[in-house]
């Protein structure tokens, strides 16, 4: 079994702490891992992309050829679009969709919304908007990643005690905000 993710968005949008906890999910569950980061311009709004490569034998490269990701997650919907190449024609792209204008000439936003949902399997959603009813709106990385996981190789249970590792030193109440936040993205990925 391999499963290669690409998470993808801009600085400052949690890039990193959703590869963590993937990280920590998939350590907790025996499998292997390889993980790349690219940071780029990310102080100033710029471009990041992690890739995680999973797998239940070791894994040698740590970046995603082109055409083999399982899976685009990304923060941003042009992102998104700009990591279209290293989709599997079967892939997964779960997308925020509140764009981060933060370029000229970022093009009309109901044309890159309508450009992943071309895509074959996609799931674009307002994850900014349900992180806000749930009451924790900084955590749209895991609503997000919610959203992800009933696509993924791991265990919810995984997921959680991951994500409860990632913010323990925060407290208990941090931790069982993002919970909520994740499970609500899970949920709303659940539907018909």
């Amino acid at each position: 079994m391999t499963y290669d993710i690409l998470i993808a968005g801009v600085g400052g949008q949690g890039i990193l702490s959703i590869a963590t906890v993937l990280g920590r999910a998939v350590l907790q569950t025996g499998l292997h891992l390889k993980q790349s980061e690219v940071h780029g311009m990310a102080q100033r709004g710029g471009s990041v992309q992690s890739h995680l490569r999973v797998s239940d034998a070791p894994v040698w490269s740590d970046l995603i050829p082109r055409g083999q990701a399982d899976m685009i997650l990304s923060m941003e919907p042009m992102e998104a679009l700009r990591y279209l190449p290293w989709l599997k024609p079967e892939g997964w792209i779960i997308a925020n969709q509140t764009p981060i204008q933060n370029m000229t000439g970022y093009p009309p936003v109901a044309e890159v919304w309508d450009a992943i949902r071309r895509q074959r399997h996609h799931l674009l959603f307002d994850a900014q908007q349900l992180a806000q009813q749930n009451q924790l709106p900084r955590a749209v990385n895991m609503a997000l990643l919610g959203a992800a996981s009933p696509f993924l190789p791991l265990p919810v249970s995984a997921l959680e005690d991951a994500i409860a590792a990632q913010f323990h030193r925060k407290g208990q109440t941090t931790v069982d905000a993002n919970q909520v936040v994740f499970r609500a993205g899970r949920a709303l990925a659940q539907q018909p």
